[in-house]
């Protein structure tokens, strides 16, 4: 009897057993952490529960996506203009006085007179500046060791220089007036042409050089002057100032957020506005923690020799990946009837004008997470901040607003923006 007894409860047992090991296991729903806005932490988390892995909906065949803009929204400032910084300040061209004078003239009417300037003289042109520019750089082309035109001076000897204070300076001034007069469609590409005579690996090594600089530098405003006529004659512009901002950080929400959507079965894409190489330099290096895979970076394009030397010249067949051209990408690439899914984004994420068509041109997108710069005052993109503000805490919100400290990088636990030498935050501009 006892034997028996024993053999039922030992049944009884296996049986618990194994029926214990076939159950599922229950999953814990997605946290994400930092300083998110508690609503829009709440609305990105139900987001990725209800879309990803664990949803009832999910389908592997058919994965949800998502697009992120890279500068000023998954890093605090832009990783091109301080790329820019640091080729300007250690030299790193690769093309002689007569490309990059082609380089600087492309695209643009150089004739016109530059606005919002901050020089010692009431109007100046691009050809103006160009010229300045080519003559300092043709000095340094024939004087430094490293630019392959027989110098033999030293980057430290070099820098004490007239021309090389010139060269730098008014490269980086004419960027910034070329965006003023014209507009993104003509200084976003205009800058990338600087690259020329580079290949994608010298732009993915200075890109990372970047980066980890920057991670040591203040945040703060830096300007700089160009020699006055004394210090160096014969300048057709004459002086230039130029004010921007420095120190460039990783967002460590965003590095999450990549993350936790990809494991929760998300496909992640990059749509920016900088230049290619320069965003799988940041985007796909292990060290900056947001792993993302080469082949999903979506920006600007240019054309580029049999040997993979890039040449000042816009890709042909590409669309300008800011503005409308981004909706025109993501459609090519992701969304059309020819692209990789066919159908739209669940989630994008932008930060400035460039970025407002992507986030309203898709009926399938169910978030839009705005970063706050108090930009888009009269633009579309401010009517999603309006939005956005509008709607916080209402579980059909769509568009969220993202607070961040300009003094520190940081995301703040709200909607406001804090600019730069201030305490105070704004929700809009």
């Amino acid at each position: 009897m006892k034997i028996q007894r024993l053999g039922t409860l030992m049944i009884v047992f296996t049986l618990l057993f194994f029926s214990g090991c076939s159950q599922k296991k229950e999953t814990q729903p997605t946290q994400l952490t930092g300083n998110w806005a508690p609503f829009n932490k709440r609305q990105i988390e139900n987001l990725i529960n209800q879309y990803g892995k664990e949803g009832k909906s999910y389908n592997p065949g058919k994965p949800p996506y998502v697009v992120f803009d890279w500068d000023n929204t998954s890093v605090f400032l832009d990783i091109q203009e301080a790329t820019l910084i640091y080729q300007l300040e250690n030299l790193l061209f690769g093309c002689t006085p007569e490309t990059l004078d082609l380089a600087l003239h492309t695209g643009i009417d150089t004739s016109i007179d530059l606005t919002d300037t901050n020089t010692n003289r009431d109007k100046i042109t691009v050809n103006q500046v160009a010229s300045d520019i080519i003559n300092s750089y043709t000095w340094l082309y024939k004087h430094y060791s490293k630019l392959n035109g027989g110098g033999m001076q030293t980057l430290e000897e070099i820098k004490e220089s007239s021309h090389y204070q010139n060269f730098i300076t008014k490269v980086r001034f004419l960027y910034e007036a070329i965006y003023n007069t014209y507009s993104a469609d003509a200084a976003y590409p205009w800058v990338t042409y600087l690259f020329a005579g580079l290949d994608s690996t010298q732009i993915a090594a200075m890109t990372e050089q970047t980066v980890k600089w920057q991670q040591n530098q203040k945040i703060e405003k830096v300007t700089w002057s160009s020699p006055t006529p004394k210090e160096l004659p014969e300048q057709l512009a004459g002086q230039v100032t130029i004010t921007w901002k420095n120190g460039l950080r990783l967002v460590p929400e965003m590095q999450e957020l990549y993350n936790t959507l990809r494991k929760a079965g998300f496909d992640i894409w990059v749509c920016s506005a900088s230049f290619v190489d320069v965003i799988k330099g940041i985007s796909t290096n292990p060290d900056f923690g947001y792993n993302m895979e080469a082949s999903h970076i979506m920006a600007m394009e240019l054309e580029r020799d049999s040997n993979g030397i890039i040449l000042p010249e816009f890709r042909k067949g590409y669309d300008q990946t800011q503005g409308e051209g981004k909706t025109k990408t993501i459609l090519r690439f992701l969304a059309g009837p020819s692209g990789k899914y066919g159908y739209d984004p669940v989630l994008i994420a932008g930060d400035s004008g460039g970025d407002q068509n992507m986030l309203t041109d898709f009926k399938g997108l169910k978030l839009g997470l705005i970063f706050n710069r108090l930009k888009g005052k009269g633009e579309l993109l401010g009517e999603l901040a309006q939005n956005a503000v509008d709607s916080y805490q209402k579980t059909d919100a769509k568009y969220l607003l993202q607070g961040r400290n300009e003094n520190t990088g940081k995301l703040v636990p709200s909607q406001e923006n804090i600019p730069y030498g201030e305490t105070k935050g704004k929700k809009l501009p």
